[in-house]
């Protein structure tokens, strides 16, 4: 099975479809999405809907910190994404709140576990930046029967990590479309990057595709309208630092 792998969409319709688009290219038979479906972004609700009805179809969805902060938005604004917060959740009709509410933090396929941020502790949000992150999100995934892969976004980044021979977890960063090989007799753990907010100094979205036949994951990235997500932005009055973050990729 071909499994595409879709995180961080920041409600960012634009970069959504395309990485559908593409994954359907690419033979996606079945379609993941590991959270932050709103967030910063102009469409929120377009975005949810989307998504539901994908949802309907048979994808699976996790919830995210920004899906959690449109729900139930801080008192006190600290950090950027929490201005856009109370915004984000007027936008979203009874219906789409439910769906979001309603979403787990974890979901386990098989030999694969799918989380938004780290499996350890997925509700604390803890970012996996680097090895040490990711041995703690590996190894508290790898107490559940049968993980090999845990898949996850939140990080903006893709990266791909490896618990090597002597039992150390090694750093591999992929290069977009180029197959990688991930066999099972390895414990594997991959941020798949940002469908809708990038922030490696590329505008082009990310995605990734997980074929489980094959034991490769591959990662993508897809170009797509980021003037006209920057611009839908800017007309909803939301802080030109989004916009332009859509527009540099940082």
């Amino acid at each position: 099975m071909k499994l595409a792998l879709l995180s961080d969409i920041h409600a960012n319709i634009q970069a959504l479809d395309a990485c559908l688009a593409h994954a359907q290219a690419q033979g996606a038979q079945q379609t993941a999405f590991l959270g932050d479906l709103v967030g910063y972004g102009a469409d929120p609700g377009a975005v949810v809907q989307r998504v539901m009805a994908l949802a309907a179809q048979g994808a699976w969805v996790l919830k995210g910190n920004h899906d959690e902060m449109a729900l139930h938005p801080p008192a006190v604004v600290q950090t950027v994404g929490d201005s856009t917060a109370r915004w984000t959740g007027a936008q979203l009709d009874v219906v789409q709140r439910e769906f979001l509410e309603g979403l787990p933090l974890l979901i386990q396929l098989d030999q694969v576990l799918l989380v938004h941020a780290s499996a350890d502790g997925p509700e604390r949000w803890h970012y996996v930046y680097d090895q040490r992150g990711a041995a703690l999100s590996l190894d508290a995934a790898t107490e559940r029967a049968q993980v090999r892969y845990v898949f996850g976004g939140h990080v903006h980044t893709q990266t791909l990590y490896y618990r090597g021979a002597t039992g150390g977890l090694m750093k591999f960063e992929p290069t977009a479309g180029v197959p990688v090989p991930v066999p099972r007799h390895r414990h594997w753990l991959a941020t798949v990057g940002s469908v809708g907010q990038p922030r490696d100094g590329s505008p082009k979205a990310m995605y990734a595709v997980f074929d489980s036949e094959r034991a490769q994951l591959t990662f993508h990235r897809v170009d797509y309208d980021h003037q006209a997500a920057a611009a839908a932005i800017r007309r909803a009055g939301l802080p030109a630092y989004f916009a332009e973050r859509l527009e540099t990729g940082r």
